[in-house]
Parts: structure tokens; C-alpha cells; sequence
């Protein structure tokens, strides 16, 4: 099912068991919460996330009654699948209870949902939707709607400036729009200038992964020029991204394992240091050695060259950077 089905459903019969996936994670938890307001179930949710899971827990929770009077609304958040015969029995609990949800965020890769599917059939007395990340129009109406929800008067320009700076994060921007209704009045592009940080750091990073692994970067790489990020910083910022992954290769090399904490000095969240270790496993030392010397060069390029020239130079450099990958 895709949106616009799910949104008749919403305000028609809205389906008590539901699988929801996909890259529009902003629309996602607005209808988990739709389904907390709309439920009363603030009280009484249980929320399972990750490996918290546990099948006995969740099956206890929906074979009793409510202890507040109310709904049991049941809210898993994993990015692991849950074994069909475990849904299947969950969603037999919410049929047998009008006052039973369920909701499954599924945060795994899209394509590995489909079997998922089968579980939450309407045949079942459940249903299922994916979300796809938005357009640039997508996301701009659904900031309209969020600032006519908290009462914010804010310019269209400025929804897109807002929505530039931060990277097309529909999140993030949307959080912003919380703080920028306590201002009281109408919102500018100047007042979005002065009043919100820009998420270029988190950008470029995202920009190395995607160098890493081989995805297109040009686009990226724009924006982030466009944001007006330097190119020395740009090439900075890529040094030590680089520096990093040659730790973690040469720590993988030589111990067999990975620990952030014994490379970097600190301990990384899970889900970044496997990313890294992922990356540092899939580049050879002859091609880290290639890419040291070839941001060397850069670095000495940019520095003789007059400002009009460097941004060309930067996209020239990516370019063969990913060349060696």
C-alpha cells in the first residue's frame, strides 16, 4: 500500500496492526504519533526498539487489559526482521481486542520487507505501507502543514532555504520549525540565517561515506559548495575521514577485529563504527596509500590557485579520488 491509500484509511478505518517502511522516516513517526494522540495510548504504550524485542513481553502486553482503562498500543522499532510465526500470533491478539495496535517500524532495507508483507496482510486484519523520501514539493507541503499545525507564519522561500541548509533533512527541519513559532512572527529567509545551524559538518561526512562507497558524490558536493563550505575545509574534512579509515584498516590488519575506542581514543555508536569498519575492510592499503598522496597534491593545488579556480579543482579531485576505490 502507498500513501495516499493509507491516508483514506487513516480517516476511514484506520488498521489496527501495521507495518511501515521505507526512506520518508519523518512521515513515519508522524503517523506513529498520529496513532499515539489519536489512541490516547500515551499512558499505556509499550515500546519495544531494536534488540529490547522479546516475543513473550510483547505477546503478555497484548493478551491483557489495558491498565489504564484504555488502549494497548503495542510499538516495535527494529531493524531486524521478527519470525512470521511471532508477527502472525501478534496480530491474532490485536484482531481478538478492539483495543489492541500494533505498529511495526521497520528501519531494515526496503527490499528485505516484502516479506513482511505477507504478515501483515489485510487478509489478517493488518496492512502495511511504504513511505518513499520525498521531492523537494513533497516536503515543502508537508513543512506548510506542520507550520499551519503549530501556527507558524513562515515565507515559501524560506521553507526552502530551510530545507537547503539542512540538507533536505524533512526531520530536522521540521524540529526547527518548533523553534523558529517561538519567535511569535513571520518568519524570513534572514530570520532562517540567523537562527538555524547549518548541518553541513554531518554532509560532508555523509559525502565521504557515499565517496567510500562508490556513489555518485557530484551532487552532494554542490550542495555543499552552494551551503558556502570552503574548499579547504571540504579537503580538511576528507583528510581525516581518510586518516580514519586507515587506522581502522590497519587496526583490522593487525588485530583482527574492530574497537574504536582503541583506534580513536573514544568509543563510536555501534551502527558508525560498523559502518567505518565496513568501509576500512572494502579499500586495499595500495589504494589508501594512492589517496594520501593524491589529497597531498590537492591540498599544495588549491593552495596556488587563485579562489576561481578551486572549486573546479575539488570536483576534479573527487572524481579521481573515487577512481582508486
Amino acid at each position: 500500500m502507498y500513501q495516499r491509500e493509507f491516508e483514506n484509511l487513516l480517516r476511514t478505518n484506520p488498521p489496527r496492526a501495521i507495518l511501515l517502511y521505507g526512506e520518508n522516516h519523518y512521515l513515519i513517526s508522524t503517523y506513529v504519533q498520529h496513532y499515539i494522540n489519536t489512541t490516547h495510548a500515551k499512558e499505556s504504550l509499550r515500546t519495544e526498539y531494536f534488540d529490547e524485542y522479546n516475543f513473550n513481553g510483547a505477546k503478555a502486553y497484548l493478551s491483557q487489559s489495558s491498565l489504564f482503562g484504555g488502549t494497548n498500543l503495542l510499538l516495535i522499532k527494529r531493524d531486524k526482521k521478527i519470525a512470521k510465526k511471532e508477527l502472525d500470533s501478534l496480530i491474532e491478539l490485536v484482531n481478538k481486542n478492539s483495543d489492541n495496535y500494533l505498529i511495526f517500524e521497520y528501519l531494515g532495507l526496503a527490499k528485505d520487507a516484502k516479506s513482511l508483507q505477507n504478515a501483515f496482510s489485510p487478509k489478517k486484519g493488518a496492512n502495511w505501507v511504504r513511505l518513499f523520501e520525498p521531492n523537494l514539493h513533497e516536503s515543502i507541503q508537508m513543512l506548510q502543514k506542520k507550520a499551519k499545525y503549530i501556527g507558524l507564519d513562515i515565507e515559501q522561500y524560506a521553507l526552502q532555504h530551510l530545507m537547503h541548509l539542512l540538507n533536505n533533512n524533512l526531520a530536522l527541519c521540521a524540529n526547527e520549525l518548533n523553534k523558529l513559532a517561538i519567535l511569535g512572527e513571520k518568519v524570513t529567509s534572514k530570520d532562517v540565517d540567523r537562527l538555524v545551524y547549518s548541518t553541513a559538518p554531518l554532509a560532508i561526512e555523509q559525502l565521504l561515506i557515499e565517496l567510500f562507497e562508490k556513489k555518485p558524490v557530484i551532487d552532494m558536493l554542490s550542495r555543499l559548495l552552494e551551503l558556502g563550505v570552503d574548499e579547504f575545509t571540504i579537503l580538511r574534512s576528507t583528510q581525516f575521514f581518510v586518516n580514519q579509515i586507515f587506522l581502522f584498516h590497519a587496526h583490522m590488519k593487525l588485530y583482527g577485529h574492530i574497537d574504536s575506542k582503541a583506534i580513536l581514543g573514544y568509543k563510536l555508536p555501534k551502527q558508525i563504527e560498523e559502518q567505518k569498519a565496513t568501509l576500512a575492510l572494502k579499500v586495499r592499503s595500495p589504494a589508501l596509500l594512492k589517496i594520501f598522496e593524491h589529497l597531498l597534491e590537492v591540498e599544495l593545488q588549491l593552495k596556488n590557485s587563485p579562489s576561481s579556480n578551486r572549486e573546479l579543482l575539488l570536483y576534479g579531485a573527487f572524481i579521481r579520488l573515487q577512481s582508486y576505490l
